[in-house]
């Protein structure tokens, strides 16, 4: 019996013995584990602060993100970043730079980052691009962003009207408007229905006048070799010319890859000017066609030509939402010819208004200003 009491005693005695070191261990385990858990409970404090501050944010409708400054590499990436992309085209070799603003619609007010509003004599434009030029002088008169290489839309067809006319085909032959002149890239429509016939002549009148599409596609197809041949044609045109920053890829300018600058421009409305028919088609106010279909009456897209206070020699307008409103034209002012550029403007009567701008600067006696596309660099 002793010996069941000792055995008794001795299971009970282990069992206690385990408790104590169990319960031993735990303290000494929940110890070392209270810093870490302290430390982890001062993080959470720390972060609760904004993160109640998000919360008061969304109840006013409004997101809140809190993010750490960058610091060493990091903060010099963040600062080194560019703040505008830019967009790149292989032109004749070599890359020229444009900034994708210039395919966007600006605030009117982005001039006075060229000082353009800070004096007096500065003119207020709307056009992002803007040149002017004494057309027997070259010399510059108003410059704004003269370098950059921005899309030209329809005047574009400039070049087309004096490739035409280089090519010495008979103006009288007709030309039959079919699919392969329709817009598949921006798919703007035409009053030039598909299957009317026109003679080269007054297809060339109212791609110029009027800024009719598919009668500039269609001359282009009836050139020697096809409408690839007539593009190899313009390229080369432009290269003659000097006009080394200009591209062209379609002969309407319905494509953002048709590009230019204002100073290329300027000499293409120069070589332009020496062909007595497209000053008169360019400047003419209205002309009908017959398409063997219907009789259409077509308008000028310049306004100016109506207003008889212009003396317009040349002109040409241009829109597609890439290169904004342009026009470039060849004008008398008190007595001096000169060769005006804007480009990419915003608002549809707002190059005329530019127009008007300049003349009234330059009526004034305006002396030349130029801006820091001039200063070195290739504009912006």
């Amino acid at each position: 019996m002793k010996t069941a009491m000792f055995s008794s005693l001795k299971v009970m005695q282990g069992v206690a013995i385990t408790t104590v070191v169990s319960v031993a261990a735990s303290m000494l385990v929940a110890a070392a584990l209270a810093a870490p858990v302290n430390a982890f409970a001062a993080t959470d404090s720390a972060d609760a602060a904004p993160a109640k501050a998000t919360v008061k944010h969304k109840k006013h409708g409004k997101k809140s993100a809190v993010k750490a400054a960058p610091s060493g590499a990091d903060q010099d990436a963040a600062s080194a970043e560019p703040k505008k992309k830019r967009v790149h085209y292989r032109l004749h070799g070599h890359h020229a730079a444009m900034r994708q603003v210039a395919f966007e619609p600006r605030s009117h007010m982005a001039g006075q980052a060229f000082g353009l509003q800070d004096s007096p004599e500065g003119v207020a434009l709307r056009s992002n691009v803007a040149y002017v030029v004494d057309q027997n002088t070259s010399e510059t008169l108003f410059d704004k962003n003269s370098h950059s290489v921005v899309p030209i839309a329809s005047i574009t067809k400039l070049m087309t009207a004096m490739v035409v006319l280089d090519s010495k085909l008979p103006l009288t032959d007709t030309i039959e408007v079919t699919d392969e002149d329709r817009d598949y890239e921006k798919n703007t429509g035409s009053r030039l229905s598909v299957g009317s016939v026109l003679s080269r002549e007054d297809m060339l009148h109212i791609a110029l006048m009027a800024s009719e599409n598919r009668a500039a596609a269609a001359l282009s197809r009836y050139y020697p070799g096809g409408r690839p041949a007539f593009l190899a044609a313009m390229n080369a045109k432009a290269k003659e010319l000097g006009m080394t920053d200009t591209h062209f890829e379609n002969p309407t300018g319905l494509t953002s890859r048709n590009v230019s600058t204002a100073r290329d421009l300027v000499k293409m409305v120069d070589a332009a000017y020496q062909y007595p028919m497209i000053r008169k088609f360019s400047t003419d106010r209205s002309y009908e066609v017959a398409t063997g279909k219907r009789s259409i009456a077509y308008n000028s897209t310049n306004a100016l030509v109506r207003n008889p206070s212009w003396d317009i020699g040349l002109q040409k307008t241009g829109f597609i939402n890439e290169a904004g409103e342009c026009l470039v034209m060849q004008a008398t002012i008190n007595g001096r010819p000169v060769i005006m550029v804007l480009l990419d403007s915003t608002g549809k009567y707002s190059r005329f208004a530019d127009a008007t701008r300049l003349r009234a600067w330059l009526d004034k006696g305006g002396d030349q200003r130029l801006t820091s596309a001039d200063a070195g660099g290739r504009g912006t």
